[in-house]
């Protein structure tokens, strides 16, 4: 079983890797992903994915898991799941 959660953030480091957060619509847990810039080059950033529950960790944080929740409100309307963004 899979759980569906929505890019609420992008950010990029000083090392050239993309950091990809995508949340639950709650905003409660989340999952990171760091991609290079080749491999983002390679890869299609959609508005959803659906992970596996076990690789989710908690949003400690009532401020950002506020935050992930407009986000994610945000993005279910304007996108599509499989939309690339």
């Amino acid at each position: 079983m899979t759980e569906r959660l929505w890019l609420v953030e992008r950010s990029y480091t000083d090392r050239d890797i993309v950091v990809l957060v995508y949340a639950t619509p709650d905003g409660e847990r989340r999952l990171r992903k760091e991609l290079s810039a080749t491999m983002l080059s390679r890869t299609t950033v959609t508005a959803a994915i659906d992970a596996d529950p076990d690789r989710l960790k908690s949003v400690e944080d009532a401020e950002t898991r506020e935050r992930y929740a407009d986000e994610v409100d945000r993005v279910r309307v304007d996108y599509a799941p499989e939309d690339p963004i």
